[in-house]
């Protein structure tokens, strides 16, 4: 596998675009996963990043997106989400990227007034247009578990479920390495996603709440969860996923520190290509 950073990193700490892919490359990441939305993009943003990483060798591998909407009640909302998605593909397919990382919405209301398995059926449907859609462009949806009581995919028993009943080939699985201890999913669970995971998060947490620490400032057993994730032999890449550093000045530390603890467990496990 490869070992990727998500730019979200930079643009959190006010760092502009051009700086984080540069220190990204400097600090010895061999991809990058990109966190922006084209609807909001103008056309020389869009450029920059592309030709900055073609300049620096970073490949792009992942477009990071969070819709919602597709799970929204309203059919005017769920159309513009099927379109703003197709945005993403579109700027992934420019971008020469491998997948998007799609993030689904919750059940509203508690999984009272809507019924959950008409939510659960309108996002099925909404992501079988996206996975036509992703395959036409020769890309992947890439779906993330989130470790929240009402998300539609929180459990690898959700992911199964709902790759079973998408039934598409461009519909595949993330694994993010955090989400997993906090929603107690016990490593050997992953051996469920052989074949079906296409790109891993990694970061650390508390154990208690959403955190997006560097590797080794939380609680997360890696140790636990990294062999199992070799033995999927997943062609992609593991990005590191870092929230707000609480010292924003100090982001490059922060990056720096999260690279070598992942380079470290990597190697260790086998995980990392050589260069």
């Amino acid at each position: 596998m490869k070992l990727g950073l998500i730019n979200s990193a930079w643009v959190q700490a006010n760092q502009p675009v051009e700086f984080g892919l540069r220190k990204t490359k400097e600090i010895g990441f061999d991809t990058v996963d990109i966190f922006a939305d084209p609807l909001d993009m103008n056309i020389k943003q869009r450029r920059l990043i592309k030709r900055e990483c073609d300049r620096l060798g970073l490949p792009i591998v992942s477009i990071a997106c969070v819709a919602v909407g597709l799970v929204d009640f309203n059919p005017s909302v769920q159309r513009f989400s099927v379109e703003r998605v197709k945005a993403y593909l579109d700027l992934a397919y420019e971008y020469e990227a491998k997948n998007v990382l799609l993030v689904l919405g919750e059940y509203i209301w508690n999984q009272e007034v809507i019924p959950p398995q008409e939510q659960w059926r309108t996002a099925v449907e909404n992501c079988r247009r996206l996975g036509d859609y992703a395959a036409d462009l020769g890309l992947q949806i890439a779906l993330e578990l989130e470790p929240f009581r009402l998300s539609l995919i929180n459990s690898v028993d959700t992911m199964v479920r709902f790759l079973d009943d998408c039934g598409h080939p461009a519909i595949r699985a993330n694994i993010d390495i955090s989400h997993l201890h906090l929603a107690r999913v016990a490593p050997e669970e992953l051996r469920r996603l052989a074949g079906r995971a296409i790109h891993v998060h990694i970061s650390d947490c508390d154990g208690k709440k959403h955190g997006d620490l560097p590797p080794g400032r939380g609680v997360v057993p890696f140790e636990a969860y990294l062999p199992e994730i070799q033995k999927l032999q997943i062609d992609g890449a593991m990005s590191v996923e870092l929230e707000y550093s609480p010292e924003p000045e100090r982001i490059v530390e922060w990056v720096e520190e999260a690279y070598r603890r992942t380079d470290e467990l990597m190697r260790k496990f086998g995980l990392r290509d050589a260069a």
